[in-house]
Formats: structure tokens, sequence, C-alpha cells
């Protein structure tokens, strides 16, 4: 099978290609090109049914929703709502995270239940009958299985091997390693004394990959999960590996995304990102926030987008949505729409500043001003990024023509009279 990297490395625009560059606004064979390079991905596996979306360079800044069952809360239905919630609300992709209940039926049922690219992180279902049973043909099995099913991208902590683990060991990290994936094969690899096998056995995943077609996100194993463990060795190890395992992905026409962290305080972000792009050789970069402070349980949505929007004009291409439940509960289905939503307004002023996308997405900021202007509030709405939230506030003013903060001591329509225009 060609895989849409190699019929772009051969100068074919296909259907995938084209309809992205509507979407975008962007040249074709521009997206042809970057795709080639490895600077666009567009996650679409062979058995999946979503609609294309292209993700990197002259691309708009895309966001995904994690959604997933737990061990302590399992509620396929519930998951379900989540995921159409999330794409009703302007998600570009969703993640399945389940860890609780039938994982594979959990996982159809997302993948049914929306049209946009569906990823998973395939090592939750290997371990799910414990580190210790575990064994390498599981984790490679669950990558299989994942794709027969549709799933688009797969999250692979490949980067997590014996020398990011040494880097860990000699660091002065306060919380270790956060990510769930990277824990499991950090068990893993500890209970039976060997190397990482997404990392010894890269090449049949790279196999796999190219047979189904699937789009690999390098999962950050190694990221800081306070602002304390932000920008150290560890971190660093993990990009420079990360780096060599695009590198080696691109040569098999598999096209890739680069995970980052994590909390990372304001003054580091550029940082982060831009040696992350370098040394990945500008692979995309998909960010979990990230946070800028530890202290905002309840308001991690907000504290992440924060740093997403930083991250995101620094040349960060897709961040993970987080809801107001971060690391406090399973979300539920208004924390997956707070969440959504705050990430596509970090998005949206991440895309006022970058090349390629910042005239597309300024003009939409002065339809906004121009309708303001006018005191056109159905514009207004529509222009919106949340339009229901925007009319019940406004539903609570008695003036019909301005709102209740200024009422007739409306700057604008005072303006108007003043520059003698109705």
């Amino acid at each position: 099978m060609t895989t849409l990297m190699e019929k772009a490395h051969a100068g074919l625009v296909t259907d995938e290609i084209k309809c992205v560059a509507v979407n975008e606004g962007a040249d074709a064979d521009d997206v042809r090109k970057y795709l080639a390079l490895g600077h666009i991905v567009i996650p679409k596996s062979i058995n999946s049914k979503s609609h294309p979306v292209g993700i990197g360079k002259l691309m708009r800044t895309k966001i995904n929703a994690n959604i997933g069952t737990s061990r302590d809360y399992v509620d396929i239905e519930a998951e379900v709502i989540k995921a159409i919630t999330a794409e009703k609300y302007g998600a570009d992709t969703i993640m399945d995270l389940s860890t609780g209940g039938d994982l594979d039926l959990v996982r159809k049922r997302i993948i049914d239940a929306v049209n946009i690219p569906v990823g998973s992180v395939p090592i939750y279902q290997a371990a799910g009958k414990g580190i210790e049973a575990m064994t390498s043909d599981d984790m490679f099995n669950a990558v299989r299985i994942h794709a027969k099913d549709g799933i688009d991208f797969v999250t692979i902590h490949a980067g997590v091997n014996h020398e990011s683990f040494r880097r860990l060991k000699n660091s002065d990290r306060i919380l270790d390693v956060v990510s769930r994936g990277g824990a499991l094969t950090l068990s893993w690899m500890k209970h039976n004394y060997e190397e990482n096998p997404f990392y010894a056995e890269y090449d049949y995943l790279l196999e796999l990959a190219h047979e189904y077609e699937l789009t690999i996100s390098l999962g950050d194993g190694m990221r800081p999960g306070c602002i304390n463990d932000a920008s150290d060795r560890a971190k660093f190890e993990e990009f420079i590996q990360l780096g060599e395992l695009v590198k080696r992905a691109r040569a098999t026409g598999v096209q890739t995304l680069v995970e980052g962290p994590g909390h990372v305080p304001i003054d580091e972000i550029g940082l982060s990102v831009t040696s992350m792009k370098h040394l990945t050789e500008n692979a995309p970069l998909y960010l979990l926030g990230p946070l800028v402070t530890d202290i905002a349980p309840g308001y991690d949505h907000i504290t992440a987008a924060i740093g997403g929007a930083v991250a995101g004009m620094h040349g960060a291409d897709f961040l993970c949505m987080t809801t107001p439940a971060e690391h406090l509960a399973l979300p539920d289905q208004d924390d997956i729409r707070e969440g959504t939503i705050v990430t596509r307004i970090a998005a949206h002023a991440a895309d006022l500043t970058k090349d390629g996308v910042s005239e597309r997405a300024r003009a939409v900021d002065r339809e906004m001003a121009l309708a303001r202007k006018e005191l056109d509030w159905n514009k207004q709405f529509r222009l919106a990024i949340d339009s229901e939230k925007a009319k019940k506030i406004h539903a609570r003013s008695k003036n019909v023509d301005t709102c209740s903060m200024c009422s007739e001591l409306c700057s604008i329509k005072m303006m108007r009279e003043v520059m003698g225009k109705k």
C-alpha cells in the first residue's frame, strides 16, 4: 500500500489534500509539499470514516478533546455524548483514553458517533490484564486492533527508553512521570529488565502504521507535571529521541506528530516549543496545555488555554484541551463543553499571530468589530465562538439596541452622533 505521505512525495494531490486545502483556504500544492516533508499531517487511517483534518504548517491551530472511561466510572453512553458534545462545540479530533469496561466496545461506539479523526493510546488496553502479565506482543496487537477498528492516530511513548529513564533518575523532579502511558511503559521496563518494545522494535511499529495508514503521535512520557519540573534534562533527552524517531518514520512514509508538555511557566514556553520544533525538524507539535501554574484546580482549562495561546504563537500546531476537572475527576459533559470552547479561544488567539493563517483569522475579528460598530447583535452571535452563551447573557439586557452595562450611555451609539453617522 502507498501511504498518503508517499503519494505526496510522488507529487500527487489526493482528495484528502484537496479537502484540507479548501477547508484551510490554502494552496493544494503547498499542502502536498508540506505533507511530503512531514510538516503537515492528515490523520486518516484506511479504515476510517472521518473527514480529513490538516495539522501543521499553514493550518489553523487545531484542538483535541480527551474523553474515555476510567476503571472507577464506566458509562459508555456518557462517553459517546461527550464525543458528540466535543465535536458540536468545535473539537477537530477526539482521543479515546478509556481504561475501564469493554474497551473495544467503547472505542467502536466513539468512532461511530463522530465524523472527526479519533485517536487512542493502545498501551492502555494492552496493560488491562496488569503490567506483570503484559507482553510486547500485547502492545503491538493492541495497535493493530485499534487500527482495524478505524482509529486515525495513536499515541506511542517510544521516547521512553533506558536513556531517557537514566536522565529521569538523575534529575531533581518532584513528580517524576505524570504521563499514564509513560508510567506504564517504565513500570513494564523495570519489571521485565528490558527496553521499551515500542523503541526496541520501532521498525515493526512503522510497518503496522504503514499498513493501516496510522499517524503516530509520539507521546511525551517525560513531560513535566509541575512548574518545578519544567525544562529539565529528562524532557530534553526525550525531545532528542523523538526527533530521531520522526526522521525514521518519515523515511518509511509514515506520518508523525510530536507531543509536548505539560506544566511550563510562561517565560519558558517559547523555549520548549522552538526546541521541539527544531529537534523534530518541524513535525506538527501537539501540546497538553501547557499549564502555566499549578495552583488553579477547577480552572485548569484556563491555565492551559493561557499556555496554549502562547505556545501557538511560538509554533505549536495542535492543542489538547484541558477541562475544569483536570487533576480532580473524570470530566462530565459540561466540563468537555467548557474545555472545548476555552481551547478554541486559545487556538484562535494563536492563529491571529501565525504566518499563513493570521490573515484569515484576523478577518473574522474584523467582522466582529464591524458587527459591534453596527450594534448588529445577530451577527455578533453568529461570529461568537460560543454563540449560545453570548445570547443567554445578552438576554439579561432590557434595551434591544445596547447592552445593560452602558445602556443609553453606549459609547458606540454616542459616537455615531459625534461622527455624524447613523
